[in-house]
């Protein structure tokens, strides 16, 4: 595809300079030299500012991971009951549908990179701030704010991604995005289990008489700044910068991304994709124009920013600690379960990287549907099969915790082998140009409310319905999802985001 995508620059590059002369064989090979060393050259540009821009998802993951080993330190600190800690733990999740929803608005007037850089600051001062929370409102409006920040970058970071790398590895370049994102759940699971382990436990004294789990907050400042930094080197994304009517500018980035033959062919492609239809983004774009309907893409986009959410895997991230303590294991073993999921989420989008642009993202969703209905219905059936303790906890008994332990774990690598990684690669991709943020927008608040909904009603079923009550709806959902799937999601693999229709 590489290949025909050179020639293709070759045939169309030259028409647009007829006064050029034709060169000798010798210097055809050198230009053929000079093309390769440019597009390798292009190609690892590509490849550094999606790098940085996936900084983003390490830190979505790292504010969403580090709650898990803190929830008991805050139910301490705060004397909170199980309503008061879940609202703690999802509160953040209310500041990510809003962020999410305006980022893509103010990302489509103001810049996909400059919204990112907001985003980074809120990301350093949610993370001092939650540390250094004295209550449970002072608490919650930094984690609200530390929200916003986790919003704007879940959205903006696979948007920007799929505007500046090109159609062939754009879905690698993408699912690197929610390697990110699980390697900052490790990063935060395994900082939470050092900080725990050399204090001795979540809630005991620390360094300068703070508890472990401020310094469980505060650890995220380094990976923020490091981020904020990162950014102020990173160019515009061309397809904005043509949106905005700023063509040159736009010109200029893409020669440093493709080459300056292509460059001119892609800006002439963004612009007449524009071209039928060129006012500033509004969400009336989101309609049938015919019907007044929302648009049929619209619809798949909510189903799969819902679904994701549904199948229940934010209730491990968010509460992993929790789970594994309440049928038997010690804060401890519970800690280093976490770890061990966050490393077979890494190893599963690692091969998510290497299939998305080869087999697509559909083959890929239907697999992790069918692998996590599969799963999550042997961890209702244990947790149904459980014993209850005289204080109410459950206890598995023989053959029951390894079948669990070994079920959770694959439900995990099923979801982050297809919906965890391709839900967000085609987020960023799906939409035309015209509708992208807006687009983003609904969905990424719809991702992010369904999210807040799973989270703070998982406390609430486990004193109601219990863990195999809870597990059986995630378990119904990811069925649903195997039909969504089947028959509303279409194959977006090597289209050019040009040729996107909706």
């Amino acid at each position: 595809m590489a290949g025909q995508e050179t020639s293709k620059i070759r045939y169309y590059a030259a028409p647009t300079h007829p006064g050029v002369r034709q060169g000798s064989a010798r210097d055809s090979g050198l230009k053929q030299t000079s093309t390769a060393a440019g597009a390798a050259g292009s190609t690892a540009y590509v490849v550094l500012i999606s790098c940085i821009a996936t900084i983003g998802g390490f830190l979505f993951g790292f504010d969403s991971g580090v709650i898990n080993g803190t929830v008991d330190g805050l139910r301490l600190a705060f004397d909170a009951d199980n309503v008061g800690t879940g609202f703690n733990v999802a509160s953040m999740l209310l500041g990510c549908a809003a962020g999410a929803f305006f980022a893509g608005r103010l990302a489509d007037r103001f810049g996909r990179r400059f919204i990112m850089r907001i985003a980074a600051v809120l990301f350093i001062v949610s993370a001092w701030g939650s540390g250094i929370a004295s209550g449970s409102a002072e608490f919650v409006m930094y984690r609200m704010l530390g929200g916003l920040a986790v919003g704007a970058a879940s959205v903006l970071a696979p948007a920007y991604i799929s505007e500046v790398a090109p159609a062939h590895f754009r879905g690698a370049l993408a699912t690197v995005q929610q390697i990110a994102i699980i390697s900052g759940l490790f990063a935060a699971f395994l900082s939470n289990y050092a900080i725990a382990a050399a204090a001795g436990a979540s809630t005991a004294e620390f360094w300068w008489g703070f508890e472990a789990w401020r310094w469980m907050f505060w650890f995220e400042l380094v990976p923020a700044s490091i981020f904020l930094l990162a950014l102020m080197f990173i160019p515009e994304s061309p397809r904005f910068l043509v949106l905005s009517e700023r063509r040159e500018q736009a010109l200029i980035v893409l020669e440093r991304l493709s080459g300056q033959s292509a460059a001119v062919i892609k800006v002439d492609e963004i612009t007449a994709s524009l071209a039928t239809d060129r006012h500033r983004p509004r969400f009336r774009d989101l309609l049938d124009p015919h019907t007044g309907r929302l648009r049929r893409l619209v619809w798949v986009g909510l189903g799969l920013a819902t679904l994701q959410q549904l199948v229940g895997i934010n209730v491990v991230f968010y509460y992993g600690a929790v789970l594994w303590q309440s049928v038997g294991f010690t804060e401890s073993d519970a800690l280093m379960i976490n770890i061990l999921s966050g490393g077979l989420s890494i190893a599963a989008v690692t091969v998510t990287v290497l299939l998305v642009d080869r087999i697509g993202r559909k083959p890929l969703l239907l697999a992790g549907s069918i692998g996590m209905a599969v799963t999550l219905a042997i961890v209702t059936w244990v947790f149904a099969q459980a014993d209850t303790a005289a204080d109410g906890s459950l206890v598995l008994t023989g053959a029951l915790g390894p079948v669990a332990l070994i079920a959770a774990n694959a439900y995990v690598m099923f979801f982050n082998f297809s919906w965890g990684p391709i839900m967000w690669v085609m987020l960023g991709e799906m939409f035309p140009n015209q509708i992208r943020g807006t687009g983003l927008a609904v969905a990424g608040l719809a991702q992010w409310g369904s999210n807040f909904a799973i989270t703070m009603t998982f406390p609430i079923m486990l004193g109601s319905i219990g863990l195999a009550g809870a597990y059986g709806f995630y378990t119904v959902c990811a069925a649903l999802s195997i039909a969504f799937v089947t028959l509303m999601v279409h194959e977006t693999r090597g289209l050019e985001l040009e040729e996107m229709r909706g």
